[in-house]
């Protein structure tokens, strides 16, 4: 069933967004403008697909060249500030209103260029929503809402395009209005809308003279502007060591998201990244620290155009004896699984 809200954005109101590519790509124009299409996928120029209601499929008429989109990215990417060229050929960049554009040019891409637009969902969604939809069921959402209210540390897992972000931006509806928030990202996604908000959005190097900021740059300075609640968009690399740091010094009811095939896989994911910080801990260290920090894992999945959260995890503690989490499957889709607050044990 397709994540559908209750109130579709018309293609009037995607337009303004996308005013600055458009007339680089009138082929796919109809595609732009369309509201149920979310993603765009251009293989090579006469290799077109979509991503409409969580589906993939082809689009057989459609027709681009190549010395077309050739140059059709190149003007993307200077008039969005950036460049692409032989000696970059990799493009990553985004649109105002958050949309992502990446392309890849040859010989990196050797099918021809490659073009991928992820267009911003500027619907919102609720909590009921995804209720309706099938998503998440009442227990669920009640659950995740009061442990939110409680401060919990929660940990978002899923696959690429599952939903993980969507779903950090509903339950952070549930934080009280009067926390203060620091939200950290790599590029700006998440959308809340609360009275005492902060975002901070990474820096790639720009030429010789600009330097890269990293996520990790800014996590280590939003300690100094007082946040309650932390909220990192992905978690992807050494800057996990500093966000358990924070986690572990009194910034609890943070929320983040990690992709992992599993909710037990992000918790071996989350330690692979504690590893790229260069920091020497012996890796049981780097468990119990998780274990002290994390308290809830929400998996979520997307299979044949469904999205679920099919399992949320308390962790209890961990054990270096028998290095392993104690688990706590608070709710299950999988019936072979599915026995709420059931303790288990996890080695990872």
């Amino acid at each position: 069933m397709p994540m559908t809200p209750t109130n579709p954005a018309t293609a009037q109101a995607l337009h303004p967004a996308f005013r600055l590519i458009l007339p680089y790509l009138r082929p796919i124009e109809r595609l732009i403008l369309d509201p149920e299409i979310s993603e765009i996928m251009i293989n090579s120029p006469n290799d077109v697909f979509i991503e409409k209601h969580g589906v993939l499929e082809r689009v057989p008429d459609v027709t681009i060249s190549a010395d077309q989109l050739r140059v059709a990215v190149q003007n993307i990417a200077r008039s969005l500030g950036d460049d692409i060229s032989e000696e970059k050929p990799i493009l990553d960049s985004r649109l105002p209103d958050g949309s992502r554009i990446a392309a890849v040019l040859p010989p990196c891409s050797i099918q021809g260029i490659t073009l991928t637009i992820r267009k911003f969902n500027a619907r919102s969604f609720t909590i009921n929503d995804l209720i309706r939809i099938g998503t998440i069921t009442e227990e669920m959402a009640a659950y995740l809402q009061s442990s939110i209210l409680d401060r919990k540390n929660i940990l978002i897992s899923g696959g690429t395009g599952t939903g993980k972000t969507t779903l950090l931006n509903i339950l952070a509806d549930f934080i009280p209005d009067d926390d203060r928030l620091l939200v950290i990202e790599d590029t700006a996604e998440i959308h809340i809308r609360k009275p005492n908000l902060v975002r901070f959005e990474a820096r790639r190097q720009q030429g010789p003279k600009i330097p890269a900021i990293t996520i990790r740059d800014l996590l280590k300075a939003s300690l100094r502007h007082r946040p309650e609640r932390t909220i990192l968009g992905e978690i992807r690399g050494e800057e996990a060591f500093d966000l358990l740091q924070a986690l572990n010094t009194g910034h609890s009811g943070s929320l983040s998201t990690i992709h992992a095939n599993s909710a037990r896989q992000a918790l071996s994911r989350l330690a692979s990244c504690v590893l790229q910080s260069g920091i020497e801990l012996p890796y049981k260290a780097i468990k119990a620290s998780i274990a002290d920090s994390i308290h809830l894992l929400v998996h979520i999945e997307r299979k044949h155009a469904q999205r679920r959260v099919n399992e949320v995890l308390a962790i209890q503690s961990y054990s270096p004896t028998d290095d392993s989490y104690h688990l706590e499957t608070v709710f299950a889709c999988n019936p072979a699984h599915n026995q709420q607050n059931s303790q288990q044990e996890s080695n990872l």
